[in-house]
C-alpha cells in the first residue's frame, strides 16, 4: 500500500511539473538593457540562428567542365592556376547569380566545407549534422570535398509579369521575334541554346501553331536560310535549356550526342573526352524527400496507351510484362532541408530514352512527385493540401516558421497557389564545342595545315539557366523559413 501510494505521489508531482514552464537556464545571466532612455535588467540577445543550408555536388577536380578546358594541343594560358579556389568554385556553380552575392557570403562567414573524413554517403536524418568548418575565399578546393552554403545565396527577384508566350500563328510579329531572341543564351555557326518558359510546346502538332520549333523557324533563322531544329525536347510544362542545331552536320552529331547507342569512338581524343563529359542537370520541388540524400533511380520504362490510343503514358516497366522496355538511369541528390513536406533536389539523367524519364522516376521509384505533375503525381496532389506540415531545423529540433516576403504574390503558380505549375527546370548544360570541332573535321578531311580559327575556344561549353517566375517565388518562399 505505501508503494502505491508514494508512485501516485510520484505521477501527480511530474504531472504537475509538466503543465509548469521550465525556469529559466542558471547559465543566462542578466544584463542591463536599455530601451527608450530606460535601463532594466533583462536576458541576454539570443545567438545567431542557424540559416538552412543547401550542399554543392562533391568538388569534380581541374579542369572544370566547360571553364578553360582546352585540348592537349592548345597550349595552356601563361597564367593559368593550377588549383580552385572556394569562391571560385561557388561561381562556377552558381553563374546565375552576381558575384557580389556570393562574396558577401563569404565576407560573413556563411560558407561552410564538410570534413573529409566523414561517410559519403548519409541518410536524410543524418542531413547537416555532419562535422564542418568554415571555409575561406581563397581557400583551395579538394576533390570531393562538398560545400554547403545559406538557400538565401539563390534568391532573386520576382518580375511583376507572367512569363510571356507568343500567340498561336505561324507567322510571329516584330514582338514576338524580339521576346524568341531575348530567350537565346547561346548562338554560334553550329547551334543555338535557349531558355525555354514553361507552358510553350517544344514540338508542335496539326492544332499547336505556337510551338518551339514553329516559331524558331520564323524568328531564329538570323543569317541562314533555314531555321533551328530540334535535338531533344522539354515537356510543355518544364522549362529550361534546349538545345537546337542550325546545319545538318551539327544536327548529326547531336543527335548522336544524345541517344544512347555510342559504342563507335572517334580518332579525336578530344572529342571522346568531350562526349563522356556530357551531362544535363535539372533542379525540381518535390512532395516529400527520398529516404536516401543521394543515389542513382535504375528503373526501365515502358510506354502505354489509355483512351483508345488517345493518352500515352510512360510507367515502370514490369520484368515480367509482354511490353517493351527501355533503360533509364537517374542520378539524383536533395539540395537541402525538407521544408513542410517539400524538398528541391537536383536531378541528372544518364540517359535518354524519354523526356518524361524524370518525372515517372520522381513519382513512382522515389514516391516523391514533382509538385505542379498532375499527370504522374495525381494521386499524391489530390490529398496534398498546400504547405501541410511542420518540420524541424535539424541541428536545434526547433520548428521552422515562414517569414513571408513582403509584396511577394504567391499566386502565380508556386507552391503557395491553389494550382501550382510544374516546378521541373532544366538548369545546367554542358555538350562539346560542336562548332570547333566541324571546323576541326573540315579541316582534317580537306588535309589543310591552316590554324583553325576556334583553336583558341574550350573543347567543352556549359550554360545554366535562371528558374522561371513561379520557381523563383517558391524558392524565396522556402527560405524564407527562419526557426
Amino acid at each position: 500500500m505505501s508503494s502505491n501510494v508514494v508512485r501516485q505521489h510520484i505521477l501527480l508531482a511530474v504531472r504537475h511539473y509538466s503543465r509548469v514552464s521550465p525556469p529559466p537556464s542558471s547559465c543566462l545571466e542578466p544584463v542591463i538593457r536599455v530601451s527608450n532612455n530606460v535601463a532594466h535588467l533583462g536576458l541576454p540577445k539570443e545567438a545567431p540562428k542557424p540559416r538552412q543550408l543547401m550542399s554543392l555536388p562533391p568538388f569534380p577536380a581541374y579542369p572544370l567542365p566547360g571553364k578553360d578546358s582546352r585540348t592537349a594541343a592548345t597550349p595552356p594560358p601563361p597564367a593559368q592556376p593550377s588549383r580552385v579556389t572556394a569562391i571560385s568554385w561557388l561561381k562556377y556553380y552558381f553563374d546565375e547569380i552576381p558575384s557580389s552575392v556570393i562574396q558577401s557570403h563569404f565576407n560573413k562567414d556563411l560558407v561552410q566545407v564538410e570534413c573529409l573524413d566523414s561517410k559519403s554517403s548519409y541518410t536524410q536524418n543524418e542531413a547537416q549534422t555532419k562535422p564542418m568548418r568554415k571555409i575561406k575565399h581563397n581557400e583551395a578546393m579538394e576533390a570531393g570535398a562538398r560545400v554547403y552554403v545559406p538557400v538565401s545565396v539563390a534568391e532573386s527577384r520576382i518580375s511583376k509579369r507572367f512569363d510571356t508566350i507568343p500567340s498561336g500563328t505561324l507567322y510571329p510579329n516584330a514582338d514576338e521575334i524580339e521576346y524568341l531572341q531575348r530567350l537565346v543564351k547561346y548562338k554560334d555557326s553550329a547551334i543555338v541554346v535557349l531558355n525555354k518558359p514553361p507552358r510553350l510546346p517544344v514540338k508542335g502538332n496539326l492544332p499547336v501553331h505556337n510551338s518551339m520549333d514553329a516559331l524558331a523557324a520564323a524568328a531564329l533563322s538570323y543569317e541562314y536560310d533555314e531555321g533551328p531544329k530540334l535535338v531533344h525536347r522539354l515537356d510543355r510544362e518544364s522549362s529550361g535549356l534546349i538545345l537546337m542545331g542550325r546545319t545538318k552536320e551539327a544536327i548529326a552529331y547531336l543527335n548522336w550526342l544524345f541517344s544512347d547507342i555510342k559504342q563507335s569512338k572517334s580518332s579525336s581524343k578530344a572529342w571522346n573526352d568531350a562526349c563522356e563529359s556530357t551531362y544535363q542537370r535539372y533542379w525540381a520541388l518535390v512532395i516529400g524527400s527520398p529516404k536516401e540524400k543521394e543515389g542513382f533511380i535504375c528503373a526501365p520504362l515502358s510506354k502505354v496507351l489509355l483512351n483508345d490510343g488517345k493518352t500515352e503514358m510512360v510507367i515502370l516497366s514490369n520484368c515480367s510484362s509482354l511490353e517493351a522496355s527501355q533503360e533509364a538511369v537517374t542520378e539524383y541528390r536533395v539540395l537541402g532541408p525538407m521544408i513542410n513536406g517539400c524538398s528541391w533536389i537536383e536531378l541528372r539523367p544518364h540517359t535518354s530514352r524519354k523526356h518524361q524519364q524524370l518525372r515517372v522516376h520522381c513519382a513512382e521509384a522515389l514516391g516523391t512527385p514533382i509538385v505542379g505533375d498532375y499527370k504522374y503525381g495525381w494521386f499524391v496532389h489530390r490529398r496534398w493540401k498546400q504547405m501541410p506540415r511542420v518540420d524541424f531545423e535539424p541541428t536545434t529540433r526547433k520548428p521552422y516558421k515562414l517569414r513571408r516576403p513582403e509584396g511577394l504574390d504567391v499566386q502565380k503558380g508556386s507552391v503557395l497557389s491553389k494550382v501550382p505549375l510544374l516546378h521541373l527546370h532544366c538548369r545546367e548544360l554542358v555538350l562539346p564545342n560542336i562548332a570547333k570541332f566541324l571546323e576541326l573535321h573540315d579541316l582534317k578531311s580537306e588535309n589543310r595545315r591552316k590554324m583553325p580559327k576556334r583553336n583558341c575556344e574550350p573543347d567543352l561549353l556549359r550554360f545554366v539557366a535562371s528558374m522561371p517566375s513561379h520557381m523563383k517565388i517558391t524558392w524565396n518562399l522556402m527560405s524564407s523559413y527562419l526557426v
